[in-house]
């Protein structure tokens, strides 16, 4: 492309799911990050512009996905870009489906022989009787939508009517809801970064504030809601194994470019996978920025470092 000329940069924020406040406010982090002596920029919401956006194919050299939820990360932009002909970052449309469906990862990560927590997928009749639920899974329990982020719809069981109601939510939310047993531990994450050649990052440790049971929506985004302990405070085994895990994770879901891969440290030692992220928070203070930057890798050269992997030729 030559040393003078910039890199023409689609960022893909908005979309139509329930992340889109989360997507947007991304985006401005981003815009304000982004090295505007090596790349052009232009801004496109899936909502109301996927015409634009395709009228506009041969002024795009690279798109940047910072959609999150339905229509983001399940593998349908990743489609349509596919589709125009513009390489975009991070996973295609399989890993992107696979990832999304908490189902599958869960059933995926069993195969590579990672350790889970025991799930049941739900059925409806679940909404009104816990009967076959509790004969097959032992309380507390964790309800959850299978193709939401940002723990939209997800719920805690300790007794048999939170069930009841926790079913019922997270059916408001998806046509599929898995319940799947409690993790007593420490919530820790990691991000793996790269497309042939990865690296894990450090990891982070989150920390739900006062009030918050879990790492939830509100817990995610409110100020206060959480506190991040990055390099996570952990003996090197476990560190090491919990990379070993993400990178396992990102391979066995068929990932690419970067990942960020939740999981549960136990008060014995042990960790078990949650579920993993294909397009993690792209804040200055998100998750996967605050381990690059802990890595030596700052926020403008994250996002330039991702452009670049997503440039790359893929056979």
């Amino acid at each position: 492309m030559g040393n003078t000329k910039k890199i023409r940069v689609a960022l893909l924020a908005g979309g139509k799911s329930g992340e889109r406040d989360v997507s947007l406010a991304g985006a401005a982090g981003f815009e304000a990050a982004i090295d505007r002596d090596r790349f052009e920029l232009s801004r496109y919401d899936p909502k109301t512009d996927l015409e634009r956006l395709a009228g506009d194919v041969e002024q795009i050299d690279v798109a940047f996905i910072l959609l999150h939820g339905i229509h983001g990360e399940d593998g349908t932009v990743q489609g349509y870009l596919d589709l125009l002909g513009i390489p975009y970052q991070g996973s295609g449309v399989l890993g992107s489906a696979l990832a999304m469906d908490k189902n599958m990862a869960k059933s995926l990560y069993q195969l590579e022989g990672l350790p889970v927590a025991r799930w049941e997928m739900a059925q409806v009749e679940d909404k009104e009787r816990a009967d076959r639920l509790l004969a097959i899974l032992e309380l507390p329990l964790v309800i959850k939508p299978v193709r939401e982020g940002s723990s939209l719809g997800m719920s805690i069981a300790r007794d048999k009517e939170q069930l009841l109601d926790g079913v019922r939510l997270a059916y408001e939310h998806d046509s599929q809801v898995m319940v799947e047993e409690y993790l007593e531990g420490r919530e820790i994450t990691v991000g793996v970064i790269g497309n042939d050649e990865l690296t894990p990052l450090p990891l982070v440790e989150i920390v739900p504030g006062d009030g918050f049971e879990f790492f939830d929506y509100e817990a995610k985004y409110r100020d206060g809601g959480a506190r991040e302990i990055c390099p996570a405070e952990v003996n090197a085994d476990i560190a090491e194994k919990a990379q070993q895990y993400a990178l396992a994770a990102h391979r066995i879901l068929q990932l690419r470019g970067y990942s960020r891969t939740d999981m549960i440290l136990t008060p014995a030692g042990d960790l078990y996978l949650l579920e993993t992220n294909t397009i993690p928070g792209m804040t200055p203070t998100s998750l996967l920025p605050q381990a690059a930057a802990e890595a030596g890798l700052g926020f403008q050269a994250l996002i330039s470092r991702l452009l670049d992997l997503a440039l790359e030729k893929t056979v």
